[in-house]
């Protein structure tokens, strides 16, 4: 016979109760069955636990030996039971749904990333939160307010774009595609496969706002074509198409744009003006684990776009250089 939990147990009551007949009554038994037991217990151990006389019961030297290992023993035990408990409990339910929130620039990746999300995961939550703001992003991300943020960077090396970037967070890029314009579907260019920058060099500009150097990236792209551009106009995307349309100004989008009536998207031939599509998070979030997966669907959705873009297709024809990460 070997000692067993409920052996400790008894020791421990009889030697808190101070006698067997007390501890007999807390533990709910008969006196000569909690003797009987105790006797045992003693044979286990080889010796007598407790010394008894008419005031009741004392340990003997065995007895605070067995005493002190069961005083440790019971609590860890118990503890363990818990903690076995809670596991198996939490095991056993249906694992929480995904949750995926979102942070974006104006950009065509958004929608489509929600879309795969939802595909691959139907039970997942997914929220967004747009903005012009890049560095809102970043802080966001860093503050655990987002999981995911899709930025656009410009500029001529990718060490370049990502130098306003935050070395605190994990970026990929997702895509590397040039610039193109919206112009009113009567404008003499509008036909023409490509546009020179220098042709519009009296333009009026248009352009979704933002936090970065595009403004003087675009400058120096126009510089370099041998004008000063006007200042650029900032409005949403809404804005920019009226404008375009009434002939009021040239917009600047990116090549993944669809058109809209009354509008044309042609490619802008220019040195060195480029957009980077790229997604960052925090690394060690509890993200990041489905970090992969998240780029994944992210280069999907961006080659989802291109593909849309009849403009951008044509384009790519006759420019067969990479336009996204691989």
């Amino acid at each position: 016979m070997r000692v067993e939990l409920r052996h400790l147990r008894a020791v421990c009551e009889i030697a808190d109760a101070g006698s067997v007949t007390k501890a007999a009554a807390r533990l709910g038994l008969a006196t000569p069955a909690l003797t009987t037991q105790l006797q045992r217990i003693e044979r286990i151990f080889g010796g007598r636990l407790f010394d008894r006389d008419h005031t009741g019961v004392r340990p003997t030297e065995l007895g605070e030996l067995v005493l002190a290992r069961a005083r440790v023993l019971l609590p860890a035990a118990q503890g363990l039971e818990e903690e076995a408990t809670r596991l198996a409990e939490s095991l056993s339910q249906p694992a929480e749904p995904a949750a995926y929130r979102l942070g974006a620039v104006n950009g065509p990746l958004i929608g489509g990333l929600v879309a795969r999300l939802s595909a691959d995961q139907p039970a997942a939550r997914i929220t967004s939160h747009p903005s012009w703001s890049t560095v809102e992003l970043q802080e966001m991300l860093l503050g655990d307010k987002l999981d995911f943020a899709l930025v656009g960077m410009c500029g001529g090396a990718l060490g370049e774009s990502r130098a306003e970037l935050s070395v605190r967070l994990s970026w990929e890029l997702i895509a590397d595609a040039p610039v193109f314009i919206l112009l009113g579907a009567d404008h003499p260019l509008a036909a023409c496969d490509e546009v020179d920058l220098a042709q519009l060099a009296d333009a009026f500009w248009a352009a979704t706002p933002g936090d970065g150097c595009f403004a003087d990236c675009f400058a120096a792209a126009c510089a370099r074509a041998g004008f000063t551009p006007r200042p650029i106009f900032e409005t949403d995307v809404g804005g920019c198409i009226d404008l375009v349309r009434t002939g009021d100004a040239v917009a600047l989008c990116q090549p993944t744009f669809r058109g809209s009536p009354g509008v044309a998207v042609v490619p802008l031939r220019s040195e060195g003006l480029r957009w980077r599509h790229l997604i960052g998070w925090r690394p060690g979030s509890a993200a990041s684990a489905a970090a992969d997966q998240v780029v994944g669907h992210a280069r999907a959705s961006y080659a989802d776009a291109v593909a849309r873009s009849s403009a951008y297709t044509r384009w790519l024809r006759g420019n067969p250089e990479p336009h996204a990460a691989r």
